[in-house]
């Protein structure tokens, strides 16, 4: 009989996250993950859509219940998966491709042009080709790619339906910085002279605005928003047949159950780089944080694991956000009949996927550390992140109970790399896992599973599983492969 825990008696330690009933059911049928991982080899990656469509869900609830005519697109790039894609499709909603595979994949999944748009940060030709001749939205990002599309048109004898990113705006006096786009406030003269004096607007036809901002600020997004709502009113008065403005992602998810165990954690970070207290890191990683001329410095590099506005109320807030004169974002939407693009990647997989390792070792480095080998690579749940903070589950495979001796470890993996840590954290078990016990990582779906997973040493990738739930009982049955998916096609 196998028991399970995620959490230590020590609570200082805890990061705890939120988990969804599904993910509960299935860590609860041990026998099952064994299975799977004999058939598909460690780790997996298992894929819920159901949550996905949940989350799409209360999404077009909130247009809906704000008056607001709005429209999404899933990010494909936060997760490869098809089955994600198939998903959008069924629950009618768009996808964002950010490159020629993705175009091409859900075009092959029978997905029309007209729900999908194009953003990729590099388009060649043929990329451009395959979206005009299926009536893909295009993005446009610099003029050098206007050009390009321009070409294309003429070769083709066809129109194409674009949008332009913009960049550069103005908050608190200041211009927010960007690689992308052109800046707002000396767009007008480029459409001046290209679209209007040079006729390209016979061949593009500018339906939109688009612009993607870093960070989680909604004042930004909100100056953004109505900086980017005056410069769609100008086109408009221009002639251009102006339909939407399109605010990219980067909506915020909650990932932990208790404010005060995050706020503990940064405490004790802080303290643990000032000296006052034991490292909660590897090798006192201050992950952002820095210590210098005898006090902290920087901030912390890793995703905000918890916030109060996640989700549906982070749109909420924009929506809420004021100019001026008091007139809030939304009733400018409403006004002048825009329609609000959104392009969630993370939002959309939330509570969507989790992750399962097998335990191949147990071993002490050269300072003490207890370090925990899993059959997996730091590529395998890797993001742009300095770590993943959230407290993963373990299935041991013993009947005795547990010991809750609090034991202090570190997971690692299988590159031949110093650095090659799944967790940086410090994580405090209840007693050290065995060789085959399983950790499972919960709510990897979006950016986690694939935004850099590689093949160093010719490791196989992990395999990816389509999770389709029944009333009673899980099963072998219920797992497909999704690269099986992509056969189909």
């Amino acid at each position: 009989m196998n028991k399970s825990s995620q959490l230590s008696s020590n609570l200082k330690n805890r990061l705890t996250p939120v988990t969804s009933e599904w993910m509960k059911r299935l860590m609860a049928e041990p026998d099952v993950i064994n299975s799977l991982l004999e058939e598909y080899g460690s780790p997996v990656n298992i894929l819920h859509p159901d949550s996905f469509h949940n989350n799409s869900l209360l999404f077009q609830q909130l247009f809906k219940n704000n008056n607001i005519k709005g429209k999404i697109f899933y990010a494909r790039k936060a997760n490869k998966a098809v089955g994600f894609a198939l998903q959008a499709l069924a629950s009618g909603i768009g996808i964002d491709t950010a490159s020629l595979k993705e175009l091409q994949q859900c075009l092959a999944l029978g997905i029309p042009g007209k729900k999908l748009v194009l953003t990729a940060a590099v388009k060649n030709k043929e990329l451009i080709q395959l979206a005009i001749q299926n009536n893909v939205t295009i993005i446009i990002d610099n003029a050098e790619e206007c050009q390009l599309i321009e070409e294309v048109t003429s070769n083709q004898k066809m129109k194409a339906n674009v949008g332009l990113r913009l960049s550069g705006f103005s908050v608190d006096r200041s211009k927010l910085y960007s690689r992308f786009g052109f800046a707002v406030d000396s767009v007008r003269e480029f459409l001046r002279e290209q679209f209007i004096e040079n006729n390209l607007n016979s061949q593009l036809e500018l339906t939109g605005l688009h612009f993607h901002l870093d960070g989680y600020s909604i004042p930004q997004r909100g100056e953004a928003l109505l900086q980017s709502i005056e410069l769609f009113r100008w086109l408009k008065d221009e002639g251009f047949p102006m339909e939407f403005i399109d605010i990219g992602g980067g909506i915020l998810v909650n990932y932990l159950q208790h404010r005060s165990e995050w706020e503990l954690f940064n405490k004790r970070l802080k303290q643990s780089i000032l000296g006052e207290q034991k490292p909660v890191t590897f090798r006192n990683d201050g992950l952002g944080y820095r210590f210098e001329n005898n006090k902290i410095t920087g901030t912390l590099n890793t995703y905000p694991y918890y916030n109060d506005t996640g989700s549906v109320n982070f749109l909420s807030k924009l929506f809420a956000y004021n100019d001026s004169e008091s007139v809030s974002v939304s009733d400018h939407l409403r006004k002048n009949q825009i329609e609000l693009r959104i392009e969630p990647g993370r939002a959309m997989l939330n509570q969507a996927g989790i992750t399962i390792a097998r335990v191949a070792h147990r071993k002490k480095d050269t300072e003490g550390r207890i370090l925990v080998g899993l059959e997996m690579n730091m590529s395998q749940m890797n993001s742009s992140s300095d770590d993943f903070l959230l407290d993963p589950f373990v299935i041991y495979q013993t009947s005795e109970t547990l010991k809750n001796n609090d034991v202090e470890l570190y997971f690692t993996g299988a590159y031949c790399l110093e650095g090659d840590l799944i967790l940086k954290r410090k994580i405090t078990l209840p007693e050290l896992p065995a060789i085959g016990d399983k950790v499972i990582f919960v709510n990897t779906a979006g950016y986690m599973m694939h935004f850099y997973e590689r093949q160093s040493h010719l490791l196989p990738f992990s395999e990816n599983l389509i999770f389709t739930e029944r009333e009673e009982g899980i099963s072998d049955s219920d797992f497909q492969p999704d690269n099986q998916i992509i056969e189909q096609f």
